[in-house]
């Protein structure tokens, strides 16, 4: 492969702490291992950058030890980190999960007294991102709970959308955000203008309530989507372009050890190799749904971050 597609996202990063037990929910004195590097829209950059994307990101962390991590790890797989501002005085956000036996998850944050919504000014990120060529900008819906990273990312929507930069969402609903109009106004713009749109079932279920997928793919596509994707978890993946590609894949059966992060590789995977041009649609998705199961297998949210050469060593031998 040549030279990767530019591809930006912005939004949290975070240090997270997995639970040593199970069922806990936080309330149990109990072992935690990190710090790992985390926050969705950082999960997913890393992940582009592994598989080739010249990889942009606007983000805040503490100058402090957690801050170095994120850096470190980011470093490490090349994401740009121009745009990535360290604050003095005030922690790097931090997450504590504890998972539950019936697959559910446990979540305590600090973000909103962290560094981590603390980002450069739209105008800023945005003129900068331009300039480095931006091809594609996602947007993962975890940022939007924060009221003033939902608007400097919306902001940052419109202007990309105005200079002809693709967007993307993975809509990462927060079910108890949704009575909150201006999240859900955010949502349903953000959904207008983009032309690749990545929900979950469980997204798909809130924002597109009784409707299958061949109904609000056929609807998202004429309004102006050119590529929806239904992520189905062990169910594999469904999606359609606005060229007629229809590719419906079955998951990989592997160990789940930590499921945290898998999305947004599987996005990151897929949109990196479309928006490189050299992969059809049926094969990046086969890509992505691989990158969704090496990411599984390993605990902490970027730890099973994988290179293009590590997914196709994997499909190598699910296909043998």
């Amino acid at each position: 492969m040549g030279k990767g597609p530019v591809i930006g996202s912005a939004g949290e990063l975070l240090v997270e702490f997995v639970a040593g037990d199970r069922d806990g929910h936080h309330r149990r004195p109990t072992v935690y291992s990190g710090p790992f590097p985390s926050g969705a829209p950082g999960i997913f950059i890393d992940q582009a950058a592994k598989v080739g994307a010249e990889a942009l990101f606007a983000g805040a962390v503490g100058d402090d030890a957690f801050g170095e991590v994120i850096l470190d790890r980011f470093r490490a797989d090349r994401v740009v980190l121009d745009l990535v501002q360290r604050i003095a005085d005030i922690p790097t956000g931090s997450a504590f999960v504890s998972y539950n036996a019936d697959g559910s998850r446990d979540f305590v944050f600090n973000i909103a007294h962290s560094a981590a919504a603390r980002l450069a000014a739209p105008e800023t990120i945005a003129n900068a991102m331009i300039a480095a060529g931006l091809e594609v900008f996602h947007i993962s819906g975890s940022s939007l709970g924060d009221a003033g990273m939902r608007k400097l990312l919306l902001d940052l929507c419109r202007r990309f959308r105005a200079a002809g930069v693709a967007i993307s969402l993975d809509p990462n609903v927060r079910k108890e955000l949704i009575g909150d109009a201006g999240y859900r106004e955010t949502i349903d713009e953000l959904l207008r203008i983009s032309r690749f749109v990545l929900p979950s079932e469980e997204d798909a279920a809130v924002l597109f309530s009784g409707e299958d997928f061949e109904a609000f793919a056929e609807r998202l596509l004429a309004s102006g989507a050119e590529v929806v994707v239904l992520k189905r978890g062990q169910r594999g993946a469904l999606g359609r372009t606005r060229q007629g590609e229809v590719a419906d894949l079955p998951a990989f059966p592997v160990a789940v050890a930590d499921p945290t992060g898998a999305g947004d590789c599987f996005c990151a995977t897929l949109l990196t190799l479309l928006a490189g041009g050299e992969m059809g649609f049926a094969e990046a998705l086969a890509h992505a749904n691989a990158a969704g199961a090496l990411a599984v297998q390993q605990v902490g949210p970027m730890e099973g971050n994988s290179t293009l050469a590590e997914i196709e060593a994997f499909l190598g031998r699910e296909t043998q």
